[in-house]
């Protein structure tokens, strides 16, 4: 094999290894804190419904507006740092964090067509913080320690009274985002 050949295979094994190795770094602070007022704001609406349709539909919009603002807040950060979020970390985040946010989708319309709908605030919690976790193994430190609070809150709500279910909301996906979104910000840059 000839030289150049040689070195410039090297280099691109060279690139694979450091791509491998590299943190997916475009988590959005400031995206979760916004994602955390959200969240606020979807709790108390969700506290003063009466019907489980409604309140479930409170929190599908809340979900659909902070996927929008985790999508858009993860672009503008990738953007700015010059990477991709389809780069190697980006798609092992993705992947990681997924699995478990498919499965909580389909567990929340197979619970809410058999009325269990209590048990979502506490499922919605660990699972969350299920693929924050997984996904987070392939960021910076602090995410995977906020999935962990995630699932702590979650455990709690499963078995903790049915109407400290927004709360525990509350407290999750508005706090939790709130403080780790700042810290994210602070330490890592927006």
């Amino acid at each position: 094999m000839a030289l150049d050949l040689r070195a410039m295979d090297n280099l691109r094994y060279i690139r694979e290894r450091m791509e491998e190795s590299a943190s997916f770094t475009a988590v959005p602070g400031w995206g979760g804190v916004l994602i955390g007022i959200t969240a606020l704001i979807a709790s108390w609406v969700a506290s003063r419904q009466m019907l489980a349709a409604r309140w479930l539909l409170t929190w599908m919009i809340s979900a659909a507006i902070s996927a929008m603002i985790g999508g858009a807040t993860m672009w503008r950060k990738a953007r700015k740092v010059d990477t991709s979020i389809l780069s190697r970390p980006g798609r092992k985040f993705a992947l990681g964090l997924a699995p478990p946010l498919v499965a909580g989708a389909l567990l929340t319309f197979a619970l809410y067509r058999v009325g269990a709908t209590t048990v979502l605030p506490g499922l919605w919690l660990i699972l969350y913080g299920a693929g924050v976790i997984t996904g987070g193994a392939f960021s910076v430190r602090v995410v995977p320690t906020m999935g962990v609070g995630f699932m702590l809150l979650g455990t709690a709500a499963l078995f903790s009274p049915a109407a400290w279910g927004d709360l525990f909301m509350a407290i999750g996906f508005g706090g939790l985002h709130l403080t780790f979104g700042a810290i994210i910000a602070r330490r890592y840059g927006g």
